[in-house]
């Protein structure tokens, strides 16, 4: 989810993104720092919001659902990949922009490959595994606000 940055702390970010609907209240979500031969996994967007940016997979927590059950659930959807999730490596919150936009609280966990290659969904479709190190050289790359401290945080999670 991209947007612009409020807050200055690495592990929890405030940005204003749109949502494809707008529920009443907040909505928790999560998304997976997913490490793989000391690679991470970046997916891009396909639909709104954050349409074309690159990010962590991940989605809605579901009612009566735990946030580690959620997280491999979306990452399964979205990825096709099994996951051990190893902790939780920061958050952040998307406030509304406009009018119909979207208030999210998103928990972002460290991961590690378990299992099965990508096959993404039609909410994204591009994925590339990077190395953490060459965040900051990809340039060319639309990246989601706070990623690059996020991944980072996850890194030091997963010692790689």
């Amino acid at each position: 989810m991209a947007g612009r940055k409020l807050t200055s702390t690495p592990s929890c970010r405030t940005s204003a993104v749109s949502a494809v609907d707008q529920p009443s209240h907040p909505q928790i979500a999560v998304s997976a720092a997913i490490f793989r031969d000391g690679k991470v996994l970046l997916t891009r967007r396909a639909r709104s919001p954050a349409k074309g940016f690159y990010s962590l997979p991940g989605g809605r927590v579901e009612f009566g659902e735990s946030l580690h059950q959620a997280l491999k659930r979306e990452v399964d959807e979205e990825t096709g990949l099994n996951i051990e999730v190893i902790g939780l490596a920061g958050w952040r919150e998307v406030l509304p922009a406009a009018p119909g936009a979207g208030h999210y609280l998103i928990m972002s966990f460290a991961a590690r490959w378990a299992a099965r290659e990508p096959v993404l969904n039609d909410e994204l479709d591009d994925y590339r595994w990077v190395a953490p190190d060459a965040l900051a050289s990809l340039g060319d790359l639309k990246l989601t606000g706070g990623l690059e401290e996020v991944i980072q945080s996850a890194r030091r999670l997963i010692g790689a």
